[in-house]
């Protein structure tokens, strides 16, 4: 017998293969212990804390977190595991995020990092005043390589 879904179809022995690599992939992400076992809102430092299986503690500043940045505290205080650890909901705001995402350093979408790139390339530090000034003093920035403009094609390596 086939199981059907929409315009896939697989045999019996074909799902009963992926099921038992799904189930072993998830036993083994459980033992590794990055599964969140409790999770809170710290209100005086601004972060998400996340207390994983393995003992450690992960701290996220809300700002960085896609749709967490402008919420009020009572609704950042209300979050919700999901599943068996790997992910965390926020109700009241409908926002969610994997616990795999938060150790990886993903915050949000794809568009969202790359918000938060752009932002913090926008910061202005004394060490890249610094820089700044050196760099101007040494003629400004380096230009960029020309290689591949004016009709010259660049060679590929073998």
């Amino acid at each position: 017998m086939a199981i059907k879904g929409g315009k896939w179809e697989m045999s019996d022995e074909e799902f009963e293969q992926q099921y038992a690599e799904a189930t072993r992939r998830g036993k083994a992400e459980t033992k590794s212990g990055a599964h969140a076992v409790a999770a809170r809102y710290d209100k005086s430092s601004r972060r998400v804390v996340v207390d994983l299986a393995n003992g450690t503690t992960l701290l996220v500043p809300v700002r960085l977190i896609q749709g967490l940045q402008k919420a009020t505290q009572g609704k950042l205080s209300e979050i919700e595991i999901l599943g068996a650890g790997s992910g965390l909901y926020w109700p009241k705001l409908e926002v969610d995020i994997s616990v795999a995402g938060l150790l990886a350093g993903v915050f949000g979408t794809e568009a969202w990092m790359a918000e938060l790139g752009r932002a913090g390339g926008k910061a202005s530090t004394e060490a890249k005043r610094a820089a700044s000034r050196i760099n101007g003093r040494l003629g400004g920035r380096p230009r960029k390589s020309l290689a591949g403009i004016n009709g010259r094609k660049r060679q590929r390596a073998a």
